[in-house]
């Protein structure tokens, strides 16, 4: 009976071969470099650090020995699976969770435990068949401790084959569903095992659940897989000391397909595999999430584009509007010309002679009928028009505002995939600041002080142009010092002896030479005026664009930046996945050249 136990152990074992052929170290080699490629796009996209750990994990694997992954729910008799396997009881097995951190068992001349890890420990035993691969204990999922299942779940990315243990009183429970599905995730190959099997009755209660365990398996990993009915206890008893049981346990054909799996083809197939399907599951995770900045960095292009043509628009409406207003000040000016060219014909007369002798009064008729209320005019139009531009001004920015603050609200409402939240909060963050500080030039807007500043402006550029020196007085005054100055000349030139001898000839003639000097004159104030108004607001229109495009200069950067890298590993990200196909290919055919 020693010499049948003994053989039943020697059934677990495999000779494995560790020496590559040449085809197989050129499909590693591009491999590791495909790897080593997808590290650096990861890199490019702030890829979280578990991510890469796991990553780096998974290209470390490649020098380690073959990786066979025991997992399922706590109870479902993981342990005892593995002891049956092995011959020999090696782990703890309960009804309770038994297993708070991974297990590897690998090959030791004596039996002995290391903590690699906190979580991690190695059991070293002198079992033949771990010279040639390491079989991996889990801690048991659906447990109460939350920790274990995390455990667990970190582990699974490094496995070269997952043994999935469901018990055949409560197979594929919900928690094993999705468990099974984050496997499926990684692109593992999964072999179920149904445990337990020793509590049914009748073959047909057996038949029951294996079909109910094929369906599933199918829904949920969209193909067939393996699947193996045991009794882990009876094949342990069996290989212990009583071999009767050893039918019944049904053990056999999973062994007999561990062997032939782990010949040496298989187990580098599967080992060259494991490392692409972590890279491949990390490659799609990350595409999907540069499409969905793409596409969220789209929306904000739009928005981004509305506000230029709205600003475009703003700058088109402004300046036509612009020389409308102008004409009104215009139309003052005119009148004022009609006013002075009645006023020489009334007063460039030879009746008149006498009055035209004394400048002063000459000077004050002239004030009271032709420049009459024209300085207040100018400067009621002008002022009109001044606060035309800082509520125009002001309008933008409360549109900016708004811009922003529906683009915020849009972005909370809807619902997106995952962006990474390192570019979430560098993006919310960003349209925050560029709101609070639209908002800030919103409140904080002195329209009487823009409107003052304007305003002299508009006067310094007269006056300046005119030559007039006005000091700290209004826009009105300069007007009038101006028309006036034009009155004195015109008719302030008369002398006595010159009317008593001339002045039927050059009444006339003089009245003609004011008249006309004086329509320079007022032609040169509408012309510097309209020219010193234009001047002051190309400035300030071009100022209030500018403080505009300076304040979301920020984001627009960041989203123009943001969107040439994000293209740039995109293309990256779809190259790689078409090597993938490529080295998966070659991988999966690696059985087919031998």
């Amino acid at each position: 009976m020693a010499r049948e136990c003994q053989h039943l152990r020697r059934k677990s074992v495999s000779v494995f071969q560790s020496i590559l052929s040449n085809k197989q170290e050129e499909l590693l080699k591009a491999e590791r470099n495909w790897l080593a490629d997808l590290q650096v796009i990861l890199a490019k996209l702030s890829a979280g650090e578990d991510d890469h750990a796991t990553l780096k994990q998974s290209i470390r694997q490649l020098d380690e020995l073959f990786l066979l992954v025991v997992v399922g729910e706590f109870n479902a008799g993981k342990s005892a699976f593995i002891n049956a396997l092995l011959g020999q009881t090696l782990l703890k097995e309960g009804v309770t969770p038994t297993t708070a951190e991974v297990n590897i068992l690998k090959y030791g001349e004596t039996s002995r435990r290391q903590v690699i890890e906190p979580h991690l420990h190695a059991i070293f035993e002198p079992v033949e068949i771990l010279r040639h691969i390491n079989i991996v204990d889990t801690p048991g999922t659906n447990a109460i401790i939350q920790e274990h299942q995390t455990i667990t779940e970190e582990f699974v990315p490094r496995a070269d084959l997952v043994l999935f243990i469901t018990s055949a009183d409560r197979p594929f429970t919900e928690s094993e569903r999705q468990f099974l599905t984050q496997i499926k995730d990684w692109g593992k190959k999964v072999v179920i095992v149904v445990n337990k099997i020793d509590i049914f009755e009748t073959e047909d209660e057996l038949q029951q659940v294996m079909d109910f365990v094929r369906r599933n398996t199918v829904s949920l990993l969209d193909m067939e897989t393996q699947i193996f009915p045991v009794s882990a206890r009876k094949a342990l008893r069996a290989k212990q000391g009583n071999p009767a049981e050893w039918a019944d346990s049904r053990f056999e054909p999973l062994e007999q397909f561990i062997h032939d799996v782990l010949d040496e083809t298989e187990r580098v197939r599967l080992k060259f595999l494991n490392p692409l399907g972590v890279g491949n599951r990390l490659l799609t995770h990350y595409l999907e999430i540069t499409n969905n900045r793409l596409a969220l960095l789209a929306d904000d292009f739009k928005m981004l584009d509305d506000i230029e043509r709205q600003l475009e628009l703003y700058r088109e409406d402004m300046t036509r509007d612009f020389k409308f207003r102008l004409a009104d000040v215009d139309n003052v000016l005119f009148e004022m010309e009609k006013r002075g060219n009645a006023y020489f014909d009334e007063t460039l007369r030879l009746p008149r002679v006498l009055d035209l002798l004394n400048r002063d009064r000459i000077k004050r008729e002239f004030e009271l009928q032709v420049v009459a209320d024209t300085p207040v005019a100018i400067e009621h139009r002008v002022n009109e028009l001044i606060d035309w531009l800082v509520n125009a001004d002001l309008q933008q920015w409360q549109s900016i505002t708004s811009h922003l603050e529906q683009r915020k609200k849009e972005h909370a409402e809807r619902i997106i995939g995952d962006v990474g939240s390192a570019f979430r909060y560098d993006r919310d963050h960003l349209i925050d600041s560029v709101g609070r500080t639209a908002q800030r030039v919103v409140e904080s807007y002195d329209k009487v002080h823009e409107a003052q500043q304007i305003a002299e402006g508009a006067q310094r550029a007269v006056a300046q142009s005119a030559m007039v020196e006005v000091g700290a007085i209004g826009l009105g005054a300069v007007v009038t010092a101006i028309a006036t100055t034009a009155a004195a000349d015109a008719t302030g030139i008369l002398a006595a002896s010159v009317v008593a001898a001339l002045g039927l000839f050059i009444i006339p003639a003089k009245r003609r030479s004011a008249k006309k000097d004086f329509a320079e004159r007022i032609a040169e104030l509408r012309a510097n005026l309209v020219n010193s108004l234009t001047t002051q607001f190309d400035k300030e229109l071009k100022n209030s664009l500018q403080r505009i495009d300076e304040t979301i200069a920020p984001y627009t950067r960041f989203i123009r930046a943001e969107r040439a890298k994000l293209e740039e590993s995109k293309t990256e990200l779809t190259e790689s996945q078409k090597i993938y196909g490529q080295l998966r290919a070659e991988i999966e055919n690696l059985a087919n050249d031998e």
